[in-house]
């Protein structure tokens, strides 16, 4: 039987434990001053209207909501797909503490992304007419579509966490909990199966304007790029997270997780070092082979070189020395590079290296309405992460429930 830390776990006489949230701590007190700022602004979108908070026009019908909210959260949430296929497909159990905290993130980051895009939505509430009215030649259809049933499938995985927490109250939530541990893998696969396509697919929705998007970034090959940048975005989350899991929410975890947390960085840095070696490779080749090496000489050139050789080259460098020398702190760092890099790649992609042609007055830049929002929904994750973490059995494992997957 495992050895276990003093775990405070949720009992039948005492459910919740938001002692936490009350404490008026440096994080707690910067975590209101977004929310409640982040409300405000919230109310300010849904009642003036997309206009009266953003600075998108014809040029830029899509912004920083889209470019970072959108983009970068649903690859920065593809640690769920990625550990999962790991442990349950793959057969690495040796993965298994590292599952419930990446499919925990992977929702959250899912969920709020369909959150955010009710803002970037001029008519939010038709959001569900994509499923009433489809336009099934759209790749935005797609992307839809599987984002939705993805969501589904996420919360299926999750929701093993809820029941073993309410299990105290509803005692009948043990046959969901049975049902759902016996077809984990059913469900791993059509997971990493909607993941294969949405994750590319956003790459191809940039497809159809090769005249904005500036040719260093277009490729008929996005959604292949958009698809393997993914993968290293999702082993470079399950390290960071777990980074931060081990300097802020050490006295939830069991001895288990604490023990595997070298192993799982050692091992994700090595996938994310090849991966990252692979996509470098593929860039480089997909550059030259479309004859756009004279734009490495211009402004944009400079941005390119900056990403590949600072984000994509240089974290893969340090995964691949960290994991031969079996330093977790080394491999941190590349981590934090690495999902920096994502940003960046998203950014240049749907932002900084769109519509390029333009003037500089012309150009776009979110408005302080714009980055609240975003800030608002990342803070947002952060604290229902914690109450999740707080309550659920996402870093030890339940005793009524051990061995049960």
């Amino acid at each position: 039987m495992a050895e276990h830390y003093d775990i405070p776990m949720p009992t039948r006489d005492q459910m919740l434990n938001l002692t936490p949230f009350f404490r008026l701590t440096p994080g707690n007190i910067i975590t209101y001053i977004i929310l409640a700022v982040g409300l405000v602004v919230t109310v300010m979108r849904f009642t003036l209207g997309i206009g009266a908070v953003s600075n998108l026009d014809d040029n830029y019908p899509w912004g920083i909501w889209i470019g970072f909210d959108l983009l970068c959260g649903v690859a920065l949430a593809a640690g769920g797909y990625f550990t999962t296929v790991a442990c349950y497909v793959l057969g690495l159990k040796r993965f298994h503490s590292a599952v419930r905290p990446a499919v925990t993130t992977a929702f959250l980051g899912y969920f709020f992304v369909v959150v955010a895009l009710h803002y970037d939505l001029g008519h939010p509430l038709r959001l569900p007419y994509a499923f009433f009215y489809p336009g099934t030649t759209s790749v935005l259809f797609e992307v839809g579509l599987c984002v939705a049933t993805y969501v589904t499938v996420l919360f299926c995985e999750f929701s093993v966490m809820p029941i073993e927490w309410l299990a105290h109250r509803f005692p009948i939530l043990r046959i969901f909990h049975k049902l759902i541990t016996k077809t984990v893998i059913l469900l791993t696969i059509f997971g990493v199966t909607l993941s294969t396509l949405h994750q590319s697919s956003l790459g191809s929705l940039f497809l159809i304007a090769p005249g904005k998007l500036h040719p260093l970034w277009y490729s008929p090959f996005m959604p292949m790029f958009f698809f393997v940048s993914s993968m290293a975005a999702g082993a470079s989350m399950v390290i960071f997270e777990g980074m931060l899991t081990h300097k802020g929410l050490q006295f939830y975890m069991d001895t288990n997780h604490a023990k595997d947390s070298k192993l799982v960085t050692l091992s994700f840095s090595r996938a994310a070092s090849f991966i990252l070696m692979g996509y470098f490779m593929l860039k480089l080749i997909d550059m030259i082979v479309q004859n756009n090496m004279g734009y490495l000489f211009s402004g944009y050139g400079v941005l390119w070189l900056v990403e590949m050789f600072g984000f994509v080259l240089l974290p893969a460098l340090i995964y691949a020395k960290g994991a031969r020398d079996g330093n977790e702190h080394i491999c941190q760092i590349g981590s934090i590079i690495t999902v920096l890099g994502i940003i960046f790649n998203r950014f240049n992609v749907s932002i900084i290296a769109f519509n390029w042609h333009l003037p500089a007055a012309e150009r776009y830049f979110p408005s302080w309405h714009e980055i609240t929002v975003s800030v608002f929904i990342v803070t947002l994750i952060i604290t229902v992460y914690r109450f999740i973490v707080y309550h659920m059995p996402v870093l030890y494992e339940h005793p009524n429930f051990r061995h049960h997957g």
